[in-house]
């Protein structure tokens, strides 16, 4: 890549050049394979196992061997995607014969074992999401980034091909738009409006403190009439 008048080498990786497309697919991954913190339908900490509790001996086996294998499905894909595949990586693959014989396969072994080692990490590390959380990083987050990603990666390759402008040019405007995007993601949101004391005290209603539930205390709303003659 040629930057101010510089030769600047680049990892042929998709994972660099295509970085968004690499993050939305490993958090994409972890959610697909109900992975923590995205194993919401398992749950076995809230759910007492979830749907597991069905099952015992070579069934529950089955169960979490099919889960492990999923795993392994889905990181070689993302290996063959965006890690060079079964290519050794840099700087090995300087070495004339670093992908001959049965070096690829170890190779690709490796950058698999490496995204297991990820889920792994990330089970033992990060706590589990609500719900709406987790609805709110697919539908307002990764779906939006991952569509405006799209557009813009077929936007540059198009205008690549039909006109003279050079790659670092197109590089430079997309990483502006993405800039963008991130920063507008990131802004501060409009101040709610105050709530009325009767509102407070509904939301602070607990339906369960009598042991049983009960229905919250209604909230007046005044009329067209009262606010008239408030006025």
């Amino acid at each position: 890549m040629h930057w101010f008048g510089a030769d600047i080498p680049l990892p042929g990786w998709y994972a660099f050049l295509l970085f968004p497309s690499f993050l939305i697919y490993v958090v994409s991954m972890i959610g697909e394979t109900n992975r923590a913190p995205f194993d919401l339908p398992e749950a076995e900490g809230e759910l007492v196992a979830g749907f597991l509790t069905e099952y015992s001996s070579i069934k529950y086996a089955m169960f979490f061997l099919a889960e492990y294998i999923n795993m392994a499905t889905v990181s070689a894909l993302a290996t063959t995607l965006f890690l060079g595949g079964w290519r050794a990586p840099w700087p090995i693959s300087l070495w004339d014969g670093a992908n001959s014989g049965y070096w690829p396969v170890l190779w690709f072994f490796g950058k698999l074992m490496c995204f297991i080692f990820f889920y792994i990490w990330l089970r033992g590390t990060l706590p589990r999401l609500r719900y709406d959380q987790f609805m709110k990083v697919g539908w307002k987050v990764l779906i939006p980034i991952s569509l405006a990603w799209i557009l813009l990666v077929a936007t540059v390759r198009a205008v690549g091909r039909e006109t003279d402008f050079s790659r670092t040019t197109l590089l430079i405007v997309a990483a502006v738009v993405l800039l963008i995007a991130i920063v507008t993601m990131f802004m501060p949101q409009k101040p709610k409006p105050e709530k009325t004391p009767e509102e407070a005290r509904a939301e602070d209603f607990d339906a369960f403190a009598g042991g049983f539930p009960v229905p919250p205390p209604l909230v007046h709303t005044p009329s067209r009439s009262e606010e008239a003659s408030r006025g």
